[in-house]
């Protein structure tokens, strides 16, 4: 299959809409990272989203609409406080996971009765919704495992002959996945998976919002997944990742003495004036680290690291967004130093 390249003009953006409706797969920008769009309610479609990226069956897709006034025509009851949630947050980097009817397909889903809903506010992506007239399920443009796609080249480089096009929006604004959460009361939420709007964020209009215990741990055998990157080793690169705590002079004392061939560090921009080891840095802060978390795990791979030892970054606000995407990229591997 040859895969276009397609820009951000409107006729471009009705390529890519026509395509959707016709059952193909398409790489689109949104304001989180790059993801692989295909009408969520064609069961064929879907199935081939799940072949191109080598995604587990069992992973739940993310359902992307125009205005969250439509999420009525998915699931079968939504709780007032999502309506409130929506006001302030849609379109924006927010999934809340909502009980689903037949018209989101079992595969879709992930075998699951719910249904993760987001309104993008990227306006490429917003755009193909409305002018395909379908809902569009989007994971991560990646191959799975691997670290999520924030630009075109990304996804051309992991998806190329696998799908029938891919949108250039330029750079992702955020760079991480949106925040997923279920609402689990009348005034209380559970984030499943952290980003971008944060847990300071939603206890302005929530009494209690509850930090699931798989954002920082694997899940227990059998259980399920009710959100994507739940269960799965993510965000990986070929190289093995090891994250390490620690204030800035022991993290050094500890590259020193496990350094070698291949050797990288993740480190902070704050950090490089005093850092002596073969390096890149992440960002000064939480934004930025997650901004260019995945570009600098990709640009890893290319500089043929082997072993890349990360300087573990704070986990308030979006920084436990940036924590949860690297110790999976970890395996869990963390160091306490």
């Amino acid at each position: 299959m040859d895969t276009v390249l397609l820009s951000d003009s409107n006729n471009e953006l009705e390529k890519a809409a026509d395509l959707i409706r016709n059952g193909e797969i398409v790489g689109i920008p949104t304001e989180t990272v790059y993801g692989l769009g295909a009408d969520a309610s064609n069961e064929d479609a879907v199935r081939r989203v799940f072949e191109a990226k080598g995604r587990p069956a069992d992973n739940p897709l993310i359902v992307h609409l125009a205005d969250f006034s439509q999420a009525k025509d998915y699931t079968t009851s939504i709780p007032e406080l999502a309506f409130e949630l929506a006001e302030r947050f849609c379109p924006g980097p927010l999934t809340m996971v909502l009980p689903k009817n037949d018209r989101i397909p079992m595969i879709t889903s992930g075998g699951l009765d719910t249904v993760g809903i987001r309104v993008p506010s990227h306006h490429v992506m917003h755009k193909i919704i409305e002018l395909s007239g379908r809902p569009i399920a989007a994971p991560s443009a990646n191959t799975s495992g691997y670290p999520s796609p924030t630009s075109a080249e990304h996804v051309m480089r992991d998806m190329k002959g696998k799908i029938a096009a891919v949108v250039d929006g330029g750079s992702s604004e955020f760079g991480v996945e949106s925040t997923v959460i279920s609402i689990e009361g009348r005034s209380s939420v559970r984030i499943l998976r952290p980003g971008c709007i944060t847990k300071e964020m939603l206890t302005e209009l929530c009494s209690e919002v509850i930090i699931d215990r798989a954002i920082l741990h694997e899940l227990e055998a059998g259980q399920k997944a009710a959100s994507p990157g739940m269960k799965y080793k993510h965000y990986s690169p070929k190289a093995d990742i090891i994250m390490v705590e620690g204030d800035l002079e022991s993290f050094i004392s500890y590259v020193g003495a496990h350094n070698g061939d291949n050797v990288f560090s993740l480190i902070f921009d704050t950090d490089k004036d005093k850092f002596p080891y073969r390096y890149m840095t992440y960002g000064k802060d939480s934004s930025e680290q997650a901004h260019l978390l995945f570009q600098r795990l990709r640009e890893l791979d290319d500089a043929g690291a082997g072993k890349v030892y990360v300087r573990a970054p704070e986990t308030e606000g979006v920084g436990l967004a940036v924590y949860n995407r690297l110790i999976r990229a970890a395996g869990f591997e963390v160091i306490r130093i």
